[in-house]
């Protein structure tokens, strides 16, 4: 393991739609054993109660733990995280009810969390030694402020400090469609560097799961950070598998 390997990747779930990203990275990427600094705005609160049906405080750091022993979220396997459709409110979330992972404590102990209140966090400062952040997945308002110098929650403020301290930041930006304002911004972030990847799911793997399409998006965050994986198919160039997947995807999708 190399040192840059040991340093923390800061982490920010926002309140966009699609909460299941965030999630799904922090257990993909502490599953290959990289700790993480996390912290959740209260908006994310918010959604994860809506889309997935988790109550937690953000407020207090013990949600995290809260959080990934929920049986919706500590029993998804390591390559999946959405699991049945399931009805809550009019939405349809992910849910498995299987026995617990036997794992969970480990990924636990790579993860510390921060409020969002808490501007005196360690990650506050460009002095914090990050390997960089992902903010997954970004509301607009998030990005937009941190594209303008605005820091008002400590994401915003941990971001500003990737950008200052010239480390990598990678942000997911969940919404759609996009105005010009929002195009502008997410310009403004990646002429500085900033690496936007947005959730788009490709379909040229023919994916068949919810969980798939959603990985495909982690596998390219992971890629980002030049992190070894195998989240989704790479394309290879070759026109029969392609030929074959396009059959099975039509047969069973369409």
């Amino acid at each position: 393991m190399n040192a840059n390997h040991q340093k923390p990747l800061v982490v920010g779930i926002t309140g966009a739609s699609g909460s299941v990203y965030g999630l799904r990275f922090v257990k993909a990427i502490t599953e290959l054993g990289h700790p993480i600094t996390l912290t959740l705005s209260h908006a994310a609160g918010l959604v994860i109660r809506e889309e997935l049906g988790i109550e937690i405080d953000v407020k207090d750091p013990s949600c995290v733990t809260k959080l990934f022993s929920n049986p919706v979220i500590a029993s998804l396997p390591a390559t999946n995280l959405c699991g049945r459709a399931k009805q809550s409110r009019g939405h349809e979330i992910a849910s498995s009810l299987s026995a617990p992972r036997n794992d969970e404590p480990s990924i636990l102990n790579l993860i510390s969390y921060y409020p969002e209140h808490e501007m005196t966090a360690p990650i506050a400062s460009g002095s914090y030694p990050a390997r960089g952040m992902v903010i997954v997945p970004s509301s607009t308002t998030t990005f937009s402020k941190i594209a303008n110098g605005i820091s008002e929650s400590l994401i915003e403020r941990a971001a500003e400090c990737m950008i200052k301290e010239g480390r990598k930041l990678v942000i997911v930006p969940r919404e759609t469609p996009l105005s010009a304002i929002h195009l502008e911004n997410l310009l403004k972030l990646a002429r500085l560097g900033v690496r936007v990847v947005p959730a788009i799911p490709a379909f040229y793997s023919g994916a068949q799961k919810i969980e798939e399409l959603v990985d495909f998006v982690i596998g390219k965050v992971l890629d980002q950070l030049d992190i070894p994986h195998t989240l989704y198919r790479r394309w290879v160039g070759s026109e029969a598998e392609s030929k074959i997947k396009g059959t099975q995807w039509t047969e069973n999708w369409l």
